[in-house]
């Protein structure tokens, strides 16, 4: 019955945001609900789950209290995640169910786990439904992704060239930080009474461009109404998946007037190619207050495959993505088209489909000058007619381009860093 699923809440956040002390105060404000809470650390010792049962009365002992330590559960622990989700589960005897998820997991990956469970291709079924037979996911849903921002080291954060290990896998903390922020239904703004007014505003301006769907809420010490992160119904997979600023922005693009504080976007899009070169050298020097920016592009040298550009603080990556259209056999083209009406319209007659577009979010940018750097990035008359094998270029090789998924989950294991991160 429906008003048998217990609602499942996911709490994200990087290193020292303050997803502890959120979970905390929420476990101490529920005296309504009987919660369950499933704490993951990367360590061999779940701190974080011993400061959870130090701070309230939930306890392992009385199976509220679940620990996945040593692993991330966006990765190599999400089969243990459905393991302890189906053991909470089974007895339906909690009223909701709140996750903190390890500050280097990625809340997208999380939630297809909890949404999607062993219909994930590459994902084994777990002891539990091995012994039991039940799908983990048949008696809960996952209900909210929220995540954690700290205030205080927010602009620090996006600006860092910090390298986080997570058990082995390198993830750069401002993109981190982006990714959580662009994949959640609450944001949470915590640490407010270390910021003065503007700087807030500022960040709101930024974290609501970032991801225009999510509600926002400033908190200090983890204080938040446990109705606003617990049995609230606002999570929809394909909404949460579509939604961040950058793909809003491409589907439909518009300069974005300036705003009190600064925070503009644009989409830049040009149907001739890059040159290696100089986009390589724009990418050593791509302008600090680009926040954001993400996209599809053109490379001369590379006409049978699609780059993706990924820019999040000063981790700027690129990654294949996908084969051209125009690369495709006459009849897998028609089939495009057909689904796809649009394509006809934006075809060139010599290079197809082939072009970039990439959308920019940043704090006071120079757009004008932005953009006229990009242009001077493209190739000139002169070098459309020779012989564009000749560029030196210095971008990442990807091998079998095709076969590369296009979920946003696996995006990581496919991206190379390039730029400043050389």
């Amino acid at each position: 019955m429906e008003e048998q699923m217990i609602p499942v809440t996911v709490l994200s956040g990087t290193l020292g945001a303050g997803k502890t002390t959120t979970l905390n105060h929420v476990l101490r404000e529920s005296d309504h609900r009987d919660l369950a809470v499933l704490v993951n650390d990367m360590g061999e010792v779940n701190v974080d789950a011993d400061l959870v049962a130090e701070s309230s009365d939930i306890s392992a002992d009385k199976e509220e209290l679940i620990e996945l330590s040593n692993g991330c559960i966006c990765c190599e622990l999400r089969g243990d995640l459905l393991d302890a989700i189906g053991g909470l589960t089974r007895k339906r005897e909690f009223d909701a169910i709140v996750i903190e998820s390890t500050g280097v997991a990625e809340p997208l990956p999380v939630a297809q786990t909890l949404t999607l469970g062993f219909d994930q291709s590459d994902l084994d079924p777990t002891e539990f439904y091995e012994e039991t037979g039940i799908e983990p996911l048949e008696n809960c849903y996952l209900d909210t992704t929220v995540t954690v921002v700290d205030a205080h080291q927010f602009n620090e954060a996006m600006q860092s060239d910090e390298i986080l290990d997570d058990d082995g896998t390198k993830k750069h903390l401002g993109d981190l930080l982006v990714e959580q922020v662009e994949f959640c239904d609450v944001l949470l703004l915590n640490k407010c009474d270390l910021v003065d007014e503007g700087t807030l505003a500022e960040i709101e301006e930024t974290l609501e461009v970032l991801q225009p769907r999510a509600k926002i809420v400033r908190t200090t010490h983890g204080r938040v109404d446990v109705d606003e992160v617990v049995d609230t119904g606002r999570f929809d997979f394909e909404e949460a998946s579509r939604s961040a600023g950058w793909m809003q922005e491409l589907q439909e693009p518009h300069e974005s007037a300036e705003e009190e504080h600064g925070v503009t976007s644009f989409v830049f899009e040009a149907r001739r190619p890059f040159q290696p070169e100089r986009f390589a050298e724009l990418l050593d020097a791509f302008p600090e207050n680009v926040v954001r920016s993400k996209g599809h592009f053109w490379l001369a040298g590379r006409e049978e495959m699609a780059l993706m550009l990924n820019v999040a603080g000063q981790s700027i990556r690129v990654a294949p993505a996908g084969n051209w259209i125009a690369t495709l056999s006459p009849e897998e083209r028609d089939e495009q088209f057909d689904a796809y009406p649009e394509l006809e319209e934006m075809w060139d007659e010599q290079w197809g489909d082939r072009g970039s577009q990439l959308v920019l979010i940043g704090t006071e940018m120079d757009r004008e000058s932005i953009r006229e750097h990009l242009e001077l990035c493209l190739l000139t008359d002169q070098e459309m007619d020779g012989d564009w094998n000749a560029f030196d270029d210095r971008f990442p090789t990807f091998e079998d381009p095709g076969e590369i998924e296009d979920s946003e989950p696996k995006e990581h294991d496919s991206q190379e860093e390039i730029g400043i991160a050389d």
